[in-house]
């Protein structure tokens, strides 16, 4: 006769079985199976280390023990839980492992960024530019200037014509014309940049001559790409919007428009504030139509219809491919230079968020 382990159960008193005779994993057990599978995989790649001559990879290790993991933890379940259990504890290991997976590149990108960055992240990487400097020194200021009155100038243009556009895809919009407009924002949503500044390029050129590059093309380029994200963002937040509220106003007597202005887009302004500048900062790093409709200089310039203009994304190109003496000061504002757009992207993803959190409809009573 075998005795099992009882213990009281808090609210009935009754006592019940412990975690295994129930027919359940201790909550402790993934921790412990996964803690064995890596010390097995380190175990296994410090005798091959021994044996090659070589170094520990702790990586490969991590990897293999995760590998492990996960046909360990389904056999355990398995044994102890039962074939629903064991399936859902191997695809959350499957989800999970695949969620770590796709962390590492980001977050080794991010610590290299940081780390090779900080180098040049100084006053004067802020506050000069590279006019008359060819080795050490110099700074990133007419980059980002540039950036930032392109990036500026592009949703000047993107926003009123992207939500106008939506809001007659959702309000107004029926029949071929509407279609046919869809049609065209999806077309424009998987255009390659490239082509954004090659159609830039070509637009000015025929007002300014062959050759010419401006800051105000770089913006068009930009603003070509946009515009479909805009659309496509702010459509959705629109859609969002229940019926009723539309039905109320106008049950009311409210004109069309005036429920739109009134009702409709307060309604999804978090959503579509979210949407843009979420497309904002998915084309102030973008490299290939900036570098063709702007082109590169080393000087200040705040006009954007006269000369070339510098940006961050073509700044990082340029000071990588083209390195001087000594090589180190250049791949120095390289990474700096990018370090500053990777902040300019967070600063503009927190202020979404923050203006999402403002201007959300507010359901209390």
């Amino acid at each position: 006769m075998t005795l099992q382990t009882m213990t009281p159960a808090p609210e009935t008193g009754t006592p019940i079985a412990n975690s295994l005779t129930a027919g359940r994993l201790p909550s402790s057990a993934p921790w412990v199976i996964l803690g064995t599978a890596v010390a097995v995989a380190a175990a296994v790649f410090g005798v091959v280390a021994i044996g090659s001559g070589s170094g520990f990879d702790w990586g490969g290790a991590l990897l293999v023990g995760a590998l492990l993991y996960i046909p360990a933890i389904w056999l355990f379940s398995r044994l102890v839980e039962g074939a629903r259990r064991a399936t859902d504890r191997l695809v959350t290991a499957l989800v999970t492992g695949a969620f770590l997976l796709a962390m590492i590149p980001l977050v080794s990108l991010t610590i290299t960024v940081v780390t090779f960055g900080l180098a040049r992240f100084d006053a004067d990487f802020f506050s000069m530019s590279m006019r008359n400097v060819t080795g050490e020194g110099g700074g990133a200021l007419h980059a980002i200037v540039g950036t930032l009155l392109m990036t500026g100038t592009a949703a000047l243009i993107s926003i009123p014509i992207g939500l106008m556009t939506s809001i007659y895809l959702v309000e107004y919009g029926r029949g071929k014309l509407a279609r046919g407009v869809t049609f065209l924002v999806d077309v424009m949503t998987g255009i390659p940049s490239i082509v954004a500044g090659l159609f830039a390029y070509s637009l000015f050129a025929i007002f300014w001559g062959p050759g010419t590059r401006t800051g105000i093309a770089g913006a068009v380029a930009l603003s070509l790409l946009m515009i479909p994200v805009v659309v496509r963002s702010s459509e959705e937040m629109l859609r969002l919007v229940p019926n009723e509220l539309r039905e109320a106003a106008y049950a009311l007597g409210v004109p069309k428009w005036l429920t739109i202005v009134k009702v409709v887009l307060p309604t999804s302004i978090a959503g579509i504030t979210t949407g843009i500048m979420l497309s904002i900062a998915r084309v102030i790093g973008e490299t290939a139509p900036l570098l063709i409709a702007a082109g590169f200089t080393a000087s200040m310039n705040y006009n954007l219809f006269e000369g070339r203009m510098q940006s961050l994304p073509v700044f990082v190109y340029t000071q990588y491919a083209n390195q001087g003496n000594p090589a180190e000061a250049f791949l120095d504002r390289a990474w700096a230079a990018a370090l500053t757009l990777i902040l300019i992207v967070m600063a503009l993803n927190l202020i979404a968020r923050l203006v999402a959190r403002l201007f959300a409809p507010k359901l209390g009573r």
